[in-house]
């Protein structure tokens, strides 16, 4: 959208690229061809001309002098960094020579895809690869990195429903901000909860950390790593032992109450402030104020699914605003993640070619596993493609994550923009574009509104984005799809289904002249979907008692390709229950609590080789309470050993009672190679699985750190 009829200097309208629930709406501004600055765009309900310190400067993202621009061949060894340009041409021979080499030897299962969202979009984003990697047969890569447990347990308690328009927060009486940072992760959800504490609302944070949002809060509620269930438990037994229940929408709206309120009898407030750390009498009064002060909203973190019980933790919190009938109104009920609102279709995204009976599935938390043999897999892994993803620094297991991508006999391509730590260990890396050298059609995870991305300047050197790569490699092995031959509008048209309810008055052309649409639904103040019930469930209700753990270990569908089965028969209970934490407080000699959150000036590991956002967030820290740090002796500044019993790491120590005691802080996005002894924090953290959809468990992660 041009704002401008400047040719000289003019402005246009696009969608931040990350995986992100705010899905901005940018303004570009182009002087002579190129990109000199990004602001967000004022007009836009979310995102209200604010943009976050990871992308304002985005620009300098575009022109840095480190971007990959050409095709590039390793020519030292493997993690060296040292590579030489190449054709396009030469890149794609190669890629397909060594593609046809591995199926010809041990099958198409020998080599493995692995992305995620390091760029969103419906063209670029999570499911870019998957039509190509399908129909050639390869391994497939299950993504429950992140949120696979809490949207499973959302799915098997409310169904897939968008569940509350988030602007709707401003008409909350109270908000439980549960295990999120919002100022680092969600800021411009904000402004909305800082209207509604105006209004009255009273705003409760549930973290073991002060960190931000909960110092604006009216109340922090401090909690013990992995006990949010317990605590959620025990909410519902005061809201049932006390006839503070909604009767009338739990009679109508939900099924499994009975069982429901004779199973969480056994939860008392006082057992929960064993588990949680939590007074007893804090416990009821956040049960009771949460419970009549309608509506009231809770916004559930990624955080709270990161625990061996993390799953049916979410299941017990997914369940609470039935009981009092918070989504009667708007700003009553949960939100988790309105993504499910965007008609996209996802079989068509995935490809149209999956072999279920020969399928075979690699989560990809267990990476390193794969790469290192651990996993022994038949036939093993002998090609590596990543693209949207740096696992040398976002996966668990980072010691063997490192070992695998040093394997001489692993053949490794990476789709990057940087010469990341995985590209660092590449045969081949390709150049991959920016937000601004792309089209896209971006939907949101966090709200409600599309938005177009136009191609504002020419792809750098020789730079191609995801969608691109595909349709040449397909083009270079003989993948036979017309899915490749279509154009980007063409795949759009495709990927949509235009003709829903909720994209009434919203065509292709309309958003390329405009800019953002929001879905055709109800206005904040009025949207309440579930008032009168309807639940996308199997029952049409909220199921309290879930039918489907009769089917297994679910994943939701959002996290599988096509339709592959991706079962592994573990039992699920039908009513929330509450595991401990298990690698916590199981060895004295690693009696710290360590948690891994998001950092606030980096995208997962992006922007983090930037100096800007370098300088804001600091080196590698460890951040641990007073009484922590005086029984090491440690003060602030010091270079200090973290240690389990996977990895050890340097940081540097900062103290601070934001973290309770018994916990320790290391932000996740810094660089092994930037770093000293060449490890982050994730080669620290565990890589077991949680009880639901194998969530990552590794906020259960145990360490001690002590001085050189």
């Amino acid at each position: 959208m041009t704002v401008t009829d400047d040719r000289q200097s003019y402005e246009v309208l696009g969608g931040c690229p990350h995986d992100c629930p705010d899905g901005c709406s940018m303004v570009v501004t182009v002087d002579d061809g190129a990109v000199t600055k990004v602001r967000g765009n004022r007009d836009h309900p979310f995102t209200q001309g604010g943009l976050c310190i990871k992308v304002t400067d985005y620009p300098r993202h575009v022109y840095a002098d480190d971007r990959v621009l050409y095709p590039m061949r390793r020519t030292g060894p493997k993690g060296a960094g040292e590579f030489e340009q190449i054709s396009w041409d030469d890149a794609l021979d190669e890629i397909a020579t060594r593609f046809n080499r591995v199926i010809d030897t041990v099958g198409p299962q020998g080599i493995l895809p692995y992305s995620y969202l390091g760029q969103m979009g419906v063209l670029n984003g999570m499911t870019v690869g998957d039509p190509f990697f399908n129909a050639l047969g390869t391994t497939v890569t299950e993504r429950t990195f992140c949120d696979g447990g809490a949207i499973t347990s959302y799915v098997m308690t409310l169904g897939p429903t968008a569940g509350v328009d988030p602007e709707s927060f401003v008409h909350s009486k109270y908000i439980v901000i549960w295990a999120c940072n919002v100022l680092s992760t969600n800021l411009h959800l904000q402004p909305f909860i800082d209207e509604a504490q105006r209004n009255g609302a009273k705003v409760v944070c549930i973290d073991p950390v002060r960190h931000r949002t909960a110092a604006k809060a009216d109340w922090h509620l401090p909690i013990r790593p992995g006990t949010d269930g317990a605590l959620a438990l025990a909410m519902m037994h005061v809201i049932i032992d006390e006839g503070l229940c909604d009767d009338a929408y739990v009679a109508d709206h939900t099924v499994g109450f009975d069982e429901l309120s004779a199973h969480v009898q056994q939860y008392t407030p006082e057992w929960a402030a064993g588990e949680t750390g939590i007074a007893a009498d804090d416990i009821r009064t956040l049960a009771r104020e949460y419970a009549t002060s309608q509506p009231s909203m809770i916004r559930v973190g990624v955080a709270i699914e990161r625990h061996p019980g993390g799953g049916q933790a979410c299941r017990a919190i997914f369940s609470l605003p039935a009981l009092v009938g918070a989504w009667r109104r708007p700003g009553g009920g949960v939100l988790q993640m309105p993504v499910w609102a965007f008609p996209l279709n996802f079989d068509r995204l995935h490809g149209q070619h999956v072999d279920e009976e020969n399928l075979r599935v690699v989560n990809q938390w267990r990476l390193g596993d794969a790469l290192t043999g651990a996993l022994e897999l038949d036939p093993p892994i002998e090609a590596l493609v990543v693209y949207n993803s740096n696992p040398a620094v976002v996966s668990s297991g980072q010691t063997k994550v490192l070992e695998g991508l040093a394997r001489d006999d692993l053949f490794t391509v990476v789709h990057e923009q940087f010469m990341t730590d995985t590209a660092r260990y590449a045969d081949i890396v390709l150049p991959a574009t920016t937000q601004v050298e792309q089209n896209d059609l971006m939907y949101s995870w966090g709200h409600l509104y599309w938005s177009w991305n136009p191609k504002v300047i020419e792809p750098r050197g020789e730079a191609v984005s995801n969608n691109e790569l595909f349709r040449r490699l397909a083009r270079r092995v003989g993948i036979d799809d017309p899915w490749f031959s279509m154009s980007d509008e063409e795949q759009l048209l495709a990927a949509v289904d235009w003709s829903a309810p909720q994209m009434e008055g919203i065509t292709l052309d309309h958003l390329k002249e405009v800019g953002w649409a929001r879905l055709s639904l109800p206005a904040a103040d009025t949207y309440a979907p579930h008032a009168e019930g309807g639940f996308p469930t199997p029952s049409g209700k909220v199921e309290l008692v879930a039918s489907i753990a009769a089917g297994g270990n679910f994943v939701a569908p959002l996290f599988r390709q096509g339709t592959m089965a991706a079962q592994d028969g573990t039992p699920v209970e039908a009513l929330p229950t509450y595991t401990a934490p298990g690698e916590i407080g199981a060895d004295p000699l690693y009696p710290l609590a360590l948690l891994s959150p998001k950092a606030h000036a980096f995208m997962n590991s992006q922007y983090s080789n930037m100096d800007k956002q370098l300088d804001q967030q600091g080196g590698q820290s460890v951040t641990l309470h007073p009484d922590d740090a005086a029984a090491r002796q440690i003060t602030e500044g010091d270079i200090v050993r973290v240690y389990n019993r996977r990895a050890e790491l340097s940081a540097k120590a900062k103290i601070s009672d934001e973290v309770a005691p018994g916990v320790v802080l290391m932000p996740m996005g810094h660089w092994p190679s930037r770093t000293d002894g060449g490890l982050t924090v994730n080669a620290l953290t565990n890589t077991a699985y949680a009880d639901i959809g194998r969530a990552p468990t590794f906020s259960d992660t145990a360490v001690e750190v002590a001085r050189p």
